[in-house]
């Protein structure tokens, strides 16, 4: 694959840090003590919403359930999911936008309609920059190439001949244009001069339900929903989209060194807010988020096939920043046409 505006401010561009700036910043957010309220108790009032741009059921949504059980449980207050599907991630993403900025509506946001949708769509209803305040990075995640059992490809070199002697015939699923999933794709058909037929669903669910039934022969899929697949043999995982091969698919060689050279592309899951949110609330939920990622969170993303990200608000809005102008290079050399 909403009510009255709230206030926006325009943040000053800030450098992307160093690797080992962003250690020292997660570390400082980590260290700060909660913050102390004017009355305490007064956040949360009442009970909060995350919002996930996605249907039940893939990793966005699992993440932000385990945050949210967890925030609840910290905070005193039911943190409910509430999932908004449609449109790649902006429906849901807007509709944050829109919400009252008091701490109460939060985002599981994705790249999807944070980092690529800047570039993908035309007219966006909003501007990730200007109208979200980044609050915390829980999780980066890659994609797997994932094929249905009936394509006669146990290698991604083996795929790509298959694809280069079948143009035009493979089809593959994404949770929408623009979603990361798309993009590991495009990508794929960019480097490898193949081409393949794009099907865009509502989510990533929707599209491994039709990958099971024989509807379409591949995605790449994000890791926590393709593991039980893979490792049940109901899909074949070919490779892995990082840098570096995925701790739950240690057997998967990364697209890198299955001979793509300098193919990586990963998605992130993070907490935002409402532009205008206050700063004390952000540094709290913060906080709290990194309490979780020191604990048994930690162990349950890394099941899911997640790496634990972290780190403060600023290196949270950095790191969307360089996301943005990365996703745009690849969609003008891929010549994605505007939505």
């Amino acid at each position: 694959m909403p009510t009255a505006s709230a206030s926006a401010f325009t943040p000053a561009p800030k450098p992307v840090p160093t690797a080992s700036a962003l250690l020292a910043l997660s570390a400082l957010a980590i260290a700060l003590p909660p913050p102390v309220f004017a009355q305490p108790g007064a956040w949360p009032s009442r009970p909060a919403r995350i919002i996930v741009a996605f249907p039940p059921g893939g990793s966005i949504d699992t993440v932000a359930r385990l945050t949210g059980q967890r925030l609840a449980d910290a905070l005193g207050q039911p943190f409910v999911v509430d999932n908004r599907a449609g449109a790649a991630g902006i429906i849901g993403t807007d509709a944050v936008v829109r919400a009252a900025p008091d701490g109460h509506t939060l985002l599981m946001g994705s790249a999807s309609a944070i980092s690529s949708a800047p570039s993908v769509y035309a007219k966006l209803p909003y501007d990730p920059l200007r109208d979200l305040a980044p609050v915390a990075l829980v999780a980066n995640q890659p994609n797997v190439l994932i094929v249905h059992p009936s394509v006669p490809a146990r290698t991604l070199k083996e795929f790509i001949a298959l694809a280069r002697s079948r143009p035009g015939t493979l089809n593959y699923g994404s949770s929408g244009i623009g979603a990361t999933q798309h993009m590991s794709a495009e990508l794929f058909a960019m480097m490898t001069g193949t081409q393949i037929v794009h099907v865009p669903y509502k989510g990533g669910a929707p599209a491994m339900a039709d990958l099971l039934g024989g509807q379409i022969d591949f995605m790449f899929d994000t890791a926590p929903s393709s593991v039980p697949m893979v490792k049940a043999g109901k899909v074949r995982g070919l490779a892995v989209t990082s840098r570096e091969r995925s701790k739950v698919f240690p057997e998967l060689p990364t697209m890198d060194e299955s001979g793509l050279k300098g193919y990586e592309l990963r998605g992130w899951i993070g907490l935002l807010a409402p532009a205008a949110t206050p700063r004390e609330v952000v540094l709290r939920i913060n906080a709290e988020v990194h309490k979780m990622l020191s604990g048994d969170l930690r162990a349950r993303l890394f099941e899911l096939g997640l790496d634990v990200a972290g780190g403060s608000p600023e290196s949270f809005g950095a790191f969307i920043k360089a996301d943005i102008a990365r996703y745009a290079s690849i969609v003008k050399a891929a010549r994605i046409p505007p939505q």
